[in-house]
């Protein structure tokens, strides 16, 4: 049996832009809920026509009255997920071995900062200056200049950030960038590289360690990191990936050698020997496990905890503790809010040294331009619009 809708006639005409009247009750359900409707049985039409009759009150729009009855809510929008598996092109049983041995190397060799013979305060200063020297060339040089151009500057500037973010020994720069541009183009899903959902060992340094395929070949290079390999220079050191070895053993060798020096002129020979061999430990060692993790810890404590300025289609995190090691890093939900922006600093109490330091450069004249803010950029582009009419 077909039955009218409640309200029929007038009050059921459509209004224009589909929303009814104030004092209308909508025909179709809210959001929130399933609306079930009944329909009398008509054999039960004749007992409640009599009722009706006998009360003097008979409708026979009332004996087909709906009943309208909740029975269940919307089920609650997605979630989203806690954890996911490892990107299918990894192979868990098949170690890299070019970054196992040199991760695993440096890791037992960083234990000699724990035999005094090899501690010295002038090497314990030397290792904190080198950790914001060397982790400002990941930062400024890897990642806000090669991977998302948020600023330009002269090309000698460029290869001296390079070859010093080398001496950290966090890969070739075609190969950084990639891979940071694969987690942005699929952030905490399955194909992010280094996503702390599969777990945190995982995100901070165990996707390292094991064969990707969808990283570590000819095509993704090609298609993540295209105009780094325009530079001769930057395709020269991929085509032979022990260079970055040379080069940092080079950089270790060139600091024992001015250690030993200055501490033979001042000490002696003997002396001068153990002099260097703690410049080495703590500037160079100890120093690069620092940057290491600093730079691993964005991967993994900035996507699990913190808060959050901006909704992002993923789980990245402000962490006042790895912004405030990593020169602004940290802040990494603003990060993901506007990639592009040389800033990362959405909040006045948000400092962003990094971002501090390439203004200087720009006071200097080293660095050309500097990308601002996307709100700042899309007023621009409207001004450009205007001039051009």
């Amino acid at each position: 049996m077909q039955l009218p809708r409640r309200g029929a006639g007038r009050a059921s005409e459509p209004r224009a832009g589909g929303r009814p009247r104030a004092d209308e009750t909508p025909d179709r359900p809210g959001p929130g809920s399933w609306l079930l409707l009944i329909e009398l049985d008509p054999r039960s039409e004749g007992d409640l026509s009599s009722q009706n009759r006998s009360r003097g009150s008979f409708s026979p729009a009332a004996s087909r009255e709906q009943v309208i009855s909740t029975i269940t809510p919307f089920p609650p929008a997605p979630q989203k997920p806690t954890s996911i598996e490892r990107p299918v092109a990894t192979r868990p049983t098949t170690a890299l071995v070019r970054y196992v041995v040199p991760v695993a190397a440096i890791h037992l060799l960083g234990f000699l900062c724990l035999v005094p013979a090899f501690f010295s305060w002038t090497g314990v200063v030397i290792c904190l200056i080198g950790v914001h020297l060397f982790g400002q060339a990941i930062t400024m040089g890897y990642h806000r200049l090669l991977t998302h151009r948020s600023f330009e500057t002269r090309l000698w500037f460029e290869h001296l950030l390079v070859l010093l973010a080398m001496c950290s020994f966090e890969d070739t720069p075609a190969r950084w960038v990639a891979t940071h541009r694969v987690h942005h183009a699929h952030s905490d899903e399955q194909e992010d590289p280094h996503s702390p959902l599969v777990s945190a060992f995982w995100g901070h340094m165990g996707w390292l360690l094991v064969f990707n395929r969808a990283l570590h070949t000819a095509g993704s290079y090609e298609k993540y990191a295209r105009d780094v390999l325009r530079d001769p220079f930057y395709m020269w050191l991929e085509r032979r990936s022990w260079r970055i070895a040379v080069i940092y053993t080079i950089h270790a060798i060139l600091f024992f050698v001015v250690a030993f020096g200055i501490g033979s002129a001042i000490w002696g020979v003997t002396e001068g020997l153990w002099f260097g061999a703690s410049i080495v430990v703590w500037g160079v060692i100890v120093r690069t496990l620092l940057v290491w993790h600093i730079t691993w810890s964005v991967n993994s404590l900035a996507h699990l905890f913190g808060y959050r300025n901006h909704d992002t289609n993923e789980e990245s995190r402000n962490n006042w503790f790895v912004a405030l090691v990593s020169a602004g890093e940290g802040w990494h939900n603003n990060h993901h809010h506007d990639p592009k922006c040389c800033t990362v600093s959405h909040r006045w109490w948000e400092l962003d040294v990094t971002h501090l330091e390439v203004r200087l450069l720009r006071r200097l004249g080293i660095v050309t331009s500097i990308v601002p803010r996307r709100e700042e950029r899309a007023r621009l582009a409207m001004e450009k619009v205007k001039k051009r009419a």
